[in-house]
């Protein structure tokens, strides 16, 4: 009974300190300042709009990550549903009242910040998820009624995010959430299904796709095809990567951004601009920074009390994984362009704001590993 009572009596502000992943919080640290260098050099080594901009995020974002960390995680049990169905209303209220640009009606001005609600739902829908199998009986896992709802949960957001259009997006949400429905116990025979049926289906997908969807996935086979049209992006992207060689042309040095041959170079393609002026060696160091920050969510996951919690720290651990996997695949030319933004280096508020909510509920469950959540 004393140890129940201890396991659920309030933590004090010196433990909540005391408890932060300090591991985990030094790699977001140093992870950021490499961003806030990579942005001055996009902005051709001057404090310019990119680097202002990137810096008051970066601060305003960590701070809030902090506060979310102190909050205890039962509070994101009890309000995951809402926060889904929030992003929900969001995803509607931007189809029609959101901002266009270049064709996507994407975001939502807020003065303060262009809001994405799509990256919100990365995080949204790993916490619903989670809540849902938090509770739930093994046998009633893969039952057909239990696994309807989960489905029609992952679909839905699908669908408003893929009417902006964002393909790229809509899809990492897909994997997010069925990252989740694996980890809760979903058995692996119906992944297999889904992914046979979605290659029997495939030439029907492709169909409804936009021309210029259609146009990134002829430029990722062909790159060659159109080199100063839909093709210029990836090859300056490859020349820049292969010209930084093992050691990098150093700092401020990349001929590749500073002479403009590299569009978006502050946005997806910030691991082309890091790469061409740190090379390889620098490019496995950031690698390396990446692969203990997913180590460490993974481990607190390991750590932590609440089977919600645990699928959350997992989910996202994932989530990361494949966020960054996607990213380099893209640059690097092995898969299509998607618009998928590298966390923490890239530029874009929404995405920082994403990421730095998941880390401060992952450190919320390493603070309060001990809670139990009913």
């Amino acid at each position: 009974m004393f140890q129940h009572r201890r396991l659920n009596s309030e933590i004090t502000f010196f433990q909540k300190i005391r408890d932060l992943d300090y591991i985990l919080l030094i790699s977001i640290l140093l992870l950021s300042s490499i961003s806030l260098f990579v942005m001055y050099s996009t902005d051709g080594g001057e404090i310019l709009y990119h680097t202002k901009s990137h810096f008051i995020k970066l601060v305003v974002f960590f701070l809030m990550m902090l506060i979310i960390a102190f909050m205890n995680i039962k509070l994101w049990h009890i309000s995951a549903y809402l926060f889904y169905f929030i992003i929900i209303l969001l995803l509607i209220w931007v189809s029609y009242f959101g901002i266009s640009v270049s064709g996507s009606q994407r975001w939502l001005n807020l003065y303060l910040i262009a809001l994405q609600p799509s990256e919100l739902m990365k995080i949204a829908i790993i916490l619903c998820l989670a809540k849902y199998y938090h509770r739930l009986k093994t046998e009633d896992v893969n039952k057909f009624t239990t696994l309807l709802l989960p489905i029609v949960t992952i679909i839905i957001p699908m669908i408003l995010v893929l009417s902006q259009p964002d393909l790229g997006t809509s899809i990492l949400i897909a994997l997010s959430g069925l990252a989740v429905l694996w980890l809760g116990g979903v058995k692996i025979k119906y992944f297999f299904y889904s992914f046979f049926s979605f290659l029997i289906s495939l030439p029907f997908i492709i169909s409804f796709l936009k021309p210029y969807q259609k146009l990134r996935i002829l430029t990722f086979l062909d790159p060659d095809r159109d080199p100063l049209g839909a093709g210029y992006q990836i090859i300056q992207s490859k020349i820049a990567i292969g010209s930084g060689g093992f050691y990098g042309k150093g700092f401020l040095k990349g001929t590749q951004s500073y002479l403009d041959f590299l569009p978006e170079k502050h946005t997806d393609f910030i691991f082309t601009l890091f790469s061409e002026e740190f090379g390889f060696i620098g490019s496995i160091l950031l690698l390396l920074i990446y692969i203990i920050i997913i180590l460490r969510i993974i481990k607190i996951g390991m750590f932590t009390r609440s089977t919600f919690a645990k699928l959350f720290c997992f989910g996202f651990a994932f989530a990361i994984f494949v966020y960054i996997s996607v990213n380099l695949s893209m640059v690097l030319g092995l898969l299509p362009i998607v618009g998928s933004p590298l966390p923490i280096m890239s530029y874009g508020g929404s995405s920082m704001l994403a990421t730095m909510i998941g880390f401060g509920i992952v450190m919320s469950a390493k603070i309060h590993h001990n809670q139990n959540i009913a």
